[in-house]
């Protein structure tokens, strides 16, 4: 139902940028827009995964800088069936996550230093089983093809006010006030199906990161703990490039609340209460717990020193 209402989205943001093409230049105007979004999406498709590690300051790490992560995570990719992604560490006490990348061979996952202070690691791999979750369904493409046609509407909203089709023979058509109530409402709506289809994207990461991990009640553990965690301690480089909000496993941005009609995430209370649902359902989905399957022996050596953060000395 998840991928269903998700396709539905999608053809709904087509409509609209094939709409506002119409109104711009008749038939040919709506293939011309569609053209545009779909030359947006394929400059995306290779460069939106550097630029958003790039805005964001990520560092790639190796094993012998952070052994017990990369353990970790290719571990769970091992059970995901998911090729080793690149791991990169971002410079921000804020705990979070997000994944990246066109596909999964070309796929990065990325922690905070301050979400593996925070999580124990049952939680923590709890949440890279959902950013892996991620990559496994391709949200991660999903997302920006959605976020290129929000653009590409925007941007064909200030072509209307500037195209002169508010006079002449569209005004007495009523082409232009309906070109007015484009302008205004269009790009609204357009916001509102990409957050909607990432609200989608985040209930299903959730079920299937639990499964990868084998473990719901940790991964809700770990919901709880960044949710009360993330708006007392400001992202920097999220807060200067808020369009990436939606990809962080909890919303970055230090305004949380907010109306969640606009909210880039469900609530994390339903997040939790699903995840909760699950694990009383016996829904372990993987088999054992990974932690039982996959024993991790090293330790991330976080910022503060080689025998800080919440797993003390090895």
């Amino acid at each position: 139902m998840g991928n269903l209402r998700t396709f539905i989205l999608m053809a709904a943001m087509t409509a609209l940028v094939m709409g506002m093409g119409y109104l711009l230049g008749g038939t040919g105007g709506a293939v011309i827009a569609l053209v545009i979004a779909g030359a947006g999406n394929m400059w995306a498709w290779w460069n939106s995964d550097k630029a958003v590690l790039r805005q964001q300051g990520a560092m790639l790490v190796t094993r012998q800088q952070a052994p017990e992560l990369i353990d970790m995570v290719a571990g769970l990719a091992q059970r995901a069936n998911l090729p080793m992604p690149k791991v990169y560490v971002l410079q921000t006490d804020q705990p979070n996550a997000f994944a990246t990348g066109r596909n999964p061979q070309n796929a990065a996952v990325a922690v905070t230093q301050g979400i593996m202070r925070v999580l124990d690691r049952d939680e923590l791999a709890g949440v890279i089983a959902h950013e892996l979750a991620h990559i496994k369904h391709r949200d991660t493409l999903t997302m920006t093809v959605t976020a290129t046609m929000a653009g590409a509407i925007a941007m064909l909203g200030n072509m209307l006010m500037f195209s002169g089709l508010f006079g002449g023979r569209n005004d007495n058509r009523g082409g232009g006030l309906a070109a007015i109530l484009a302008m205004v409402f269009a790009p609204i709506a357009a916001g509102l199906v990409q957050m909607a289809i990432s609200r989608t994207r985040e209930y299903e990461a959730d079920r299937t990161g639990a499964q990868i991990c084998g473990q719901p009640l940790a991964l809700a553990g770990a919901l709880a703990k960044i949710s009360r965690a993330a708006g007392q301690v400001v992202n920097i480089p999220a807060e200067r490039n808020p369009a990436s909000a939606s990809m962080f496993i909890v919303n970055p941005l230090h305004a949380l609340r907010m109306d969640r009609l606009f909210a880039t995430h469900p609530a994390t209370e339903d997040r939790i209460a699903r995840l909760r649902e699950m694990a009383g359902r016996g829904g372990q989905g993987g088999g054992a717990p990974w932690a039982d399957a996959q024993p991790v022996r090293s330790r991330i050596p976080p910022s503060g020193g080689p025998d800080s953060g919440p797993w003390g000395k090895g």
